[in-house]
C-alpha cells in the first residue's frame, strides 16, 4: 500500500510539473491511460481533485499546488541522495540532463564528452535541444548551457568554449543585387533574417560595437526563425542578412559560400557556460560531466 501510495504521489508531482499526460508519461515511462488511472485513484482516495485538465493541459488546483508544494522537493531530495549512493559504486553511474542549443550541443558538449561516455559506460548523458529560457530548477535539468551575459545571478557559471563574436553575413548572391553596408544603420534598408526569442516572444535587436560606440539595431525582413540551423539555411539560400555567433557560419563563410561583412562592428565576448543551481549537491557522474566540459585554461 505505501508503495503504490508513493508511486502515485511521484506521478501527481511529475504530471503537475510536466503540464501534460503525454509528457509526464514519457518521463516516466508508462502509458498514458495508466498514468490517469494512478491519478484519478489517488483523487478518489484523498476526496478532492488535484489537477484541472483540459484538452490540451492540465494545471493543479489549489489543493493540488498545495500537496505539489509540500511533497514536489522531497522526491527532488530523495533522486539527489540516490545519485550521491553512487559515489560508493566502482564505477560512477547516473543520469545528467541538459538543455542547450542545437549547434552548440554538436560542436562543444558531445565532442567534449565523447570520451567520458566511451570511459564510464554507465554515465547517461541526455541533451534537450531547446532556444528558449528553459527553467532548470522546475523543468528538473541538472544544467543548462547559455552565453555568460544571459545567466541568473544565483547560478553557479562555468566557462566551457572560447570566446564568441557575432557575424553579420549574406550569400554572394544576395550581395550581388544590394549593396554591402558599411554602418550597422545601413541594415534597416536592408531584407534582414530576424530571430524570434522564445522566452519573451519579442524579436532580438541586433547589437554592435565599435571602441566605446554602441549601436542597437532593429532590422525587418521576410523571415522571422527562432532555430539558428534555420537561419543559417535562409542565409545561404539567399533570403537575407543573417546575424549569429561568427562560429555557427564559420565553413561556410571559409568555403565563400557566405560573405561576411560589419566585422568591424563585431567585438569578441565571453562564449558558451554551463550553468547549476548553487544550492545542487553534484552527484560524481554530475562532476565528471562538469570536468569533461571546463573551458582549458
Amino acid at each position: 500500500m505505501i508503495k503504490r501510495n508513493l508511486n502515485d504521489l511521484l506521478s501527481f508531482v511529475t504530471v503537475a510539473r510536466a503540464g501534460t499526460f503525454t509528457r509526464a508519461a514519457a518521463q516516466l515511462g508508462v502509458t498514458q491511460s495508466a498514468l490517469s488511472q494512478a491519478i484519478s485513484g489517488l483523487e478518489a482516495r484523498l476526496q478532492i481533485r488535484l489537477l484541472t485538465r483540459t484538452t490540451r493541459s492540465v494545471s493543479p488546483t489549489v489543493a493540488g499546488e498545495r500537496l505539489l508544494n509540500a511533497i514536489g522537493n522531497r522526491f527532488d531530495e530523495i533522486e539527489a541522495e540516490l545519485d550521491e549512493l553512487s559515489a560508493l559504486r566502482d564505477k560512477p553511474s547516473g543520469t545528467v540532463r541538459i538543455t542547450c542549443g542545437d549547434h552548440i550541443q554538436r560542436t562543444l558538449l558531445l565532442p567534449k564528452l565523447s570520451p567520458l561516455l566511451l570511459e564510464c559506460p554507465d554515465i547517461k548523458v541526455e541533451f534537450d535541444i531547446n532556444y528558449g529560457f528553459r527553467d532548470i530548477v522546475a523543468d528538473r535539468f541538472d544544467a543548462g548551457v547559455r552565453l555568460g551575459d544571459t545567466i541568473d545571478k544565483d547560478m553557479i557559471a562555468i566557462p566551457i568554449g572560447p570566446q564568441l563574436r557575432m557575424a553579420v553575413v549574406a550569400s554572394p548572391a544576395y550581395f550581388a543585387t544590394h549593396t554591402k553596408p558599411k554602418n550597422p544603420r545601413d541594415l534597416i534598408n536592408h531584407n534582414c533574417i530576424n530571430i524570434r526569442m522564445q522566452s519573451g516572444g519579442g524579436l532580438h535587436v541586433w547589437d554592435f560595437q565599435r571602441k566605446d560606440k554602441q549601436l542597437n539595431v532593429r532590422v525587418d525582413g521576410q523571415l522571422i526563425l527562432n532555430a539558428s540551423p534555420n537561419i543559417v539555411d535562409a542565409a545561404l539560400a539567399g533570403l537575407g542578412v543573417a546575424w549569429l555567433p561568427e562560429e555557427e557560419f564559420a565553413p561556410h563563410i571559409e568555403e565563400g559560400r557566405l560573405l561576411q561583412v560589419l566585422e568591424d562592428w563585431c567585438p569578441p565576448f565571453p562564449g558558451y557556460y554551463l550553468y547549476y543551481p548553487s544550492r545542487r549537491q553534484p552527484s560524481p557522474a554530475f562532476s565528471l560531466v562538469v570536468d569533461a566540459l571546463r573551458a582549458a585554461r
